[in-house]
């Protein structure tokens, strides 16, 4: 409604003929020909902006090892939304992922001009651009200026992109040169096909395209192009103006090449010219004295009665907090009654908005409520003592079964995927960097030559995301987080069928035995083949090619399942193996790090699976102790605590004599443990306080006195880290959403509040789930699929392409977009960092839920 009415003032305002006439097309088609922007300036963070309106030049940098995220260039965040992003010189018409990324040389921001200028270059082809950005009129003046012109091999190639984001204008129009389109729901533009050889490489001659010995390869041609282009014409929150003066602007549909592409406006840079080559006048229209609506921030699942319930009201910088909020609840005949009215208290600003909280602890009664803040009422929530019991459902029952790899997986009438990579797996070869970060050094640490296939690998084991690969690291981590859980609460629910002799899985259809049981021994049916079969275990498992990598869909198609016979040719086959060299590859470098969180999972899993599966615990004992003496007895990788598990590799041993020491109860793994915990804490208390938690019921009360005084240095610090934002939990500014982050944080708390209640109490633990339920920034959605009143409706999983979820994954949430944006889009699955569901993510919230019910229970 609020929407409406600034519409219809606008409408009427400029005597709209549209109006008079009753032809409103979507309540809105009036403003071709008029502008409502207001002048940018240059603001005290480096972007330009105006209300309604931020203009960022380079803030953010493309990523040189995941290259084109979709968070870098020259971007909009347009009326409270990041709608525009990439703006920068490209090489391709509509740039895939692993397309060549320009190097940001320098960046020079001059507040006297009002200007900010980036020199990029591309290192491959010697070429350097120089952007430079002024604001003009109701928009800015985008220049492109070479000190010499584009090199051959680029002509026709390089120009300026800038991307719109496909949700934003679906069922919008656009205006070229005045001739009307609309945008396309589903890709439906024209492409091509062009010899290889006039292609631009990808990331180390990767390729997205197929391998099956074409000589050609797909572009997308223009939906228009023109020299006047306007977007969304009718929606004035996201109108948007280009004008070049002396190159054509071509609109392309980048999803033709891949699910995950953006609209793109582009304009080729001329050959043989130098100088200012390109210049476009852009104006995003800015509604005059808009402000973004508050974001009610509570918890979707719910509260406790006995609960601290505080909602944070999130605000533009110009609105202005309201004194006070209400609570109603539904009656017994139906409707909804006040049932307080209290203050709302000003927090003050943390990022780019401001921020009020609205206490209403003294709500007990059990309930459907909402909250109603001026005219704006939230959805309902429940108050009731089991609030957290069922939370953690979804992720057992549903997101974990999907993740299994190996394993045909049903749920009712619906194959989630077949079997897949029953050809698993090839020794990675030498010197070789994969395109996910994964590396082989120039020996392969194994008895396998490279490319050789090794035996017995097509067991056990979760894809670690939305991407079909196995990383070690994280397997370790679920089954770690699994034992806690079966260990700490007894989870005994059991809702899924897992046959590991026939490999099927059926969700939702009992079979005698904990499902957390069989998520464990699943995992560990993984390692454990690592180390009998390998040697040792791996960083991960992954297909070796680019085009199989972006696989959406059914995991069981990612690759032939048939294992590679290099004496048969591409594409041949003799029912039993083939000659198409889609096998995974393991990438087999040994870390002492992963030897000793291996042999941690081992012994862990050995203490659960007794009396379920005892000759698999037996076997689990006998590996971490063999694994636990070869880290011992071998050299320690240096790379361990400068590589990507930097955070994790200090520290390592010590974990794994925890865990062989409540096995065994053997006194050397105790006595090695001790030796080390007091050191380790002084060195980094936060990553070492969750062992140190975990092994007091095991230890005398010395112990349990002695790591007191570091649990109340550790209060004080997480006190200290958490003031700084009005959710008070750690959240993560970084490319990567922060949702683990809190869950941990919460789980440390709840171990410190079992042991030391006067020190922690429940709240640090509820205020963990609150945030992840909705009591966060940028919306209030619940970042757990399936779980709460709303909860996210797109998710980065396996069907990320249907614009979907998997019930129960746990999204990473909010990415930090420098200086001060903090986003988590909705509908739009591909952005990872955002939406991008992990295993041991899963894991960790599986275990805090069950936590937060235990801590409800108990009086």
């Amino acid at each position: 409604m609020r929407r409406l009415n600034i519409i219809l003032t606008i409408f009427s305002y400029f005597d709209c003929p549209l109006l008079k006439k009753g032809i409103l097309f979507s309540g809105l088609f009036c403003i071709t020909n008029i502008s409502f922007s207001q002048k940018l300036v240059l603001n005290e963070k480096e972007y330009f902006e105006t209300q309604g309106l931020n203009v960022l030049v380079f803030n953010n940098e493309y990523n040189g090892i995941f290259f084109d995220e979709k968070t870098a260039g020259i971007e909009f965040i347009h009326h409270g939304v990041r709608t525009v992003t990439g703006g920068a010189i490209r090489l391709h018409n509509t740039p895939e992922q692993w397309d060549l990324i320009p190097k940001m040389i320098s960046r020079k921001v001059n507040k006297a001009n009002n200007t900010i200028e980036v020199i990029l270059r591309y290192e491959d082809f010697d070429f350097d651009s120089k952007i430079i950005v002024t604001p003009r009129g109701k928009g800015f003046v985008l220049n492109v200026v070479l000190d010499k012109p584009i090199p051959k091999i680029l002509e026709g190639k390089a120009g300026f992109n800038m991307e719109f984001l496909p949700s934003t204008y679906f069922e919008s129009n656009y205006l070229v040169d005045g001739k009307a389109g609309t945008f396309p729901r589903y890709p439906a533009s024209n492409t091509e096909t062009r010899p290889t050889s006039e292609k631009i490489s990808q990331f180390a001659k990767h390729n997205t395209f197929d391998d099956r010995g074409r000589k050609e390869y797909i572009v997308t041609l223009p939906l228009e192009s023109g020299k006047n282009l306007i977007f969304a014409p009718e929606n004035p929150e996201r109108t948007v103006k280009i004008q070049s003066d002396n190159q054509e602007v071509m609109l392309f549909d980048g999803r033709d090449l891949g699910q995950n592409g953006w609209f793109v406006a582009r304009s080729l840079l001329p050959a043989n010219k130098t100088g200012n080559v390109l210049t476009w006048y852009v104006e995003p229209n800015a509604i005059p004295n808009w402000t973004r609506e508050p974001v009610i921030g509570f918890s979707q699942v719910g509260y406790l009665p006995s609960q601290k319930k505080v909602s944070v009201i999130e605000l533009d910088k110009n609105d202005k907090v309201l004194p006070s909020a209400s609570i109603f609840k539904l009656s017994e005949d139906g409707k909804f009654v006040e049932k307080l009215k209290a203050d709302v208290k000003v927090w003050g600003n943390y990022l780019r908005y401001n921020y009020a909280q609205f206490d209403f602890s003294s709500v007990t009664e059990k309930g459907l409520y909402y909250i109603q803040y001026g005219d704006q009422k939230t959805n309902t929530f429940q108050i009731e003592d089991s609030i957290y019991s069922k939370t953690w459902h979804p992720t057992m029952d549903v997101w974990f079964p999907v993740q299994m790899d190996h394993m045909e997986v049903n749920e009712a009438y619906r194959t989630w995927h077949g079997k897949p990579f029953l050809d698993d797996c090839l020794q990675a070869p030498l010197n070789h960097e994969h395109f996910d970060g994964y590396k082989q050094g120039p020996t392969t640490e194994t008895k396998y030559k490279p490319l050789e296939r090794i035996p017995g690998m097509s067991v056990g084991g979760w894809f670690d995301a939305g991407d079909f690969d196995i990383q070690t690291f994280s397997h370790v981590s679920v089954v770690d987080s699994f034992v806690e859980s079966w260990e700490a609460f007894k989870v005994n629910r059991d809702e899924t069928y897992i046959d590991q002799k026939t490999q099927f899985v059926d969700i939702h259809r009992p079979d005698g035995k904990p499902d957390v049981l069989q998520q464990i021994e699943h995992g560990v049916l993984n390692l454990v083949a690592q180390v009998e079969n390998i040697g040792h275990p791996v960083r991960g498992i992954i297909v070796p090619n680019l085009h199989q990598y972006h696989h959406l869909g059914d995991a069981s198609t990612e690759t032939d399942n048939l294992p590679y016979n290099p004496s048969l040719k591409t594409y041949e086959s003799n029912r039993v193996s083939s000659g198409t060299p889609d096998d995974r590859w393991a990438f087999t470098h040994r870390t002492s790090f992963l030897d000793y969180r291996t042999a941690a999972a081992l012994a862990g899993a050995s203490r659960a699976l007794k009396g379920y599966n005892d000759e698999l615990s037996v076997k689990c004992l006998t590996l971490a102790k063999k694994l636990f003496n070869e880290a011992n007895e071998g050299p320690k990788d240096a790379k361990d605590e400068d590589g990507p598990f930097s955070d994790f590799a200090k520290g390592s041993d010590m974990i794994a004599m925890l865990q062989l020491f409540i096995t065994t109860k053997e006194d050397q793994y105790k006595t090695g443990f001790l030796n080390k915990i007091w050191n380790s804490l002084d060195e980094n208390l936060r990553g070492n306080m969750n062992s140190a938690l975990l092994a007091i019921p095991y230890m005398d009360d010395n112990y349990k006195a002695k790591l007191r005084t570091y649990v109340i240095k550790y209060k004080a610090a997480i006190d200290k880290e958490t003031s700084d934002n009005p959710y008070a939990v750690p959240i993560l500014k970084g490319g990567w959403g922060g949702s683990s982050q809190v869950i941990n944080w919460a789980r440390v708390n709840y171990y410190i509040h079992k042991s030391y209640p006067d020190v922690v109490d429940k709240e640090y633990v509820y205020k963990g789930l609150n945030y992840v339920f909705g009591c966060h920034p940028y919306s209030n959605l619940s970042f757990v699929n399936a779980v709460g009143n709303r909860s996210k409706n797109v998710a980065y999983g396996g069907n990320r392409a249907d614009f979907t979820t998997i019930a129960g994954g746990v999204v990473p949430g909010l990415i930090f977009l420098k200086p001060d944006f903090l986003e988590n889009k909705d509908d739009w699955p591909f952005l990872w960092g955002e939406n991008e569901c992990i295993i041991d993510g899963g894991a960790w919230f599986v275990f805090l839920a069950n936590a937060a019910n235990e801590l409800s229970v108990k009086k």
